[in-house]
């Protein structure tokens, strides 16, 4: 699998919410990290929401859109989640 992001949007982003899309990516390591379908956000395609561990031990949700193939993750936004999104994520580990 392969990650992909808008650099501008990687700025914007680690600016915004201090996470930058390399640490995002890491979440995919955490073998615990839950996926939600993100129906609000998912008029022109199909976004989903992944609450995980980044590799510095941060508890991030990030927004991002999976080809059909699963090849390829593209990472639209990511900040630490609250504490409402951690409660969830606690739940279901």
């Amino acid at each position: 699998m392969s990650y992909e992001w808008d650099e501008r949007k990687n700025a914007s982003n680690l600016q915004k919410h201090g996470v930058s899309f390399e640490e995002a990516q890491t979440t995919w390591i955490d073998l615990r990290g839950i996926e939600i379908f993100d129906s609000i956000h998912s008029v022109t395609e199909d976004r989903f929401l992944r609450i995980a561990h980044s590799i510095v031990g941060r508890l991030l949700l990030t927004s991002f859109v999976e080809q059909s193939d699963g090849s390829v993750i593209r990472i639209i936004s990511s900040r630490e989640a609250t504490k409402q999104e951690r409660e969830v994520y606690e739940e279901r580990i």
